[in-house]
């Protein structure tokens, strides 16, 4: 089988290909990155000199490169996005650019064929959540509060537009927050360790009492293989763990297993329109595709904590002031 992956060198599509890989070394992947904040090359120099394997540098808004890469591919999966809420506070246009005219070019690029297109959302197109409400299914209506998750929703209506209209081959993932290895020093838990580990002050939003659910990242991309093989096209799939925790507790769970003190918390004015609850229901790919999590959150954690604290020459070149700034959304970004 041969893939079109998009966004290969960022957290979860880099994180696919090598889980891929491992189980499936005799598939072919062509990855295709604009090598944007969040990409790395280093998530996959392990594979620079496997035949199988290549990288086209490039950004999937280009029609003209997307319907060239995917000619001969059996298989497009999207995880090529802009993904920090708190950048695209400061500046939506990126996140317009490579969430909507992205797809909208992928989609093209599978229009009137049987490629099968993987588009990766998100859970946060659903929006806010009241504390005793039940979890969002996937057929409930999308309600984004800020411009990423604005973008995310724009490109899940543009699939589904596809799906009706053209016929297209397309599944819709919407998962919940990852976090593991490779992940991006900007994001929540790795920029937590990455500050503890330094020493310095930690930034908790307002009060800290944003909850979010978390998933193991080789959970996440195990699900999106399972679909590739049994999903129905036209469906959309939640995918979560079922452990909903709040920011200030993962903060105080990652101080105390690394043996820091409480006292490195620190609360910051709150971004601009904050959701403080997402939350998914997965029961869907459980009962029909046969997925459940296998990761632990409290062992998935420690180990992430580890991995952090044992792979300092991955993640030192990516850190500065911004990308470890405890207030983002005040920054300009291009």
């Amino acid at each position: 089988m041969k893939f079109l992956i998009c966004g290969g060198f960022g957290f979860i599509g880099s994180t696919f290909i090598r889980n891929h890989f491992e189980k499936n070394p005799k598939d072919e992947i062509i990855n295709i990155d604009n090598l944007s904040l969040g990409s790395n090359k280093a998530n996959l120099e392990m594979l620079d000199d496997d035949k199988n394997y290549s990288f086209v540098e490039g950004n999937i808004s280009n029609l003209d490169i997307v319907e060239k890469l995917s000619k001969d591919v059996d298989v497009i999966i999207n995880f090529a996005a802009e993904t920090h809420v708190d950048r695209s506070i400061s500046n939506p246009k990126p996140f317009i650019e490579t969430n909507v005219i992205g797809t909208y070019s992928l989609l093209e690029a599978s229009k009137n064929n049987e490629k099968l297109f993987v588009h990766v959302s998100t859970d946060e197109v659903y929006g806010d959540l009241e504390n005793n409400a039940k979890p969002f299914l996937e057929k409930d209506n999308l309600n984004p509060s800020n411009p990423y998750s604005a973008t995310k929703a724009s490109a899940d209506l543009l699939v589904q537009s596809y799906v009706r209209t053209y016929k297209n081959n397309c599944i819709i993932t919407r998962c919940t927050n990852n976090f593991g290895p490779f992940q991006f020093p900007e994001k929540l838990i790795p920029k937590t360790i990455i500050r503890a580990q330094k020493n310095l002050q930690i930034p908790l939003y307002g009060d800290g009492s944003q909850l979010r659910s978390w998933i193991h990242v080789i959970d996440h991309v195990l699900a999106i293989d399972l679909l590739v093989k049994k999903g129905i096209p036209g469906e959309t799939y939640n995918i979560s763990s079922w452990n909903e925790i709040s920011n200030k507790k993962i903060v105080e769970k990652i101080l105390q297993k690394m043996n820091k003190s409480l006292d490195l918390i620190e609360f910051v004015s709150d971004r601009p329109g904050h959701d403080k609850r997402y939350s998914i229901d997965s029961e869907k790919i459980h009962k029909e595709i046969g997925w459940s999590p296998t990761y632990e959150f409290e062992k998935a954690l420690e180990e992430t904590i580890t991995w952090y604290q044992n792979n300092q020459n991955w993640w030192e070149p990516l850190v500065n002031d911004r990308t470890l700034h405890p207030q983002p959304w005040t920054l300009t970004w291009n």
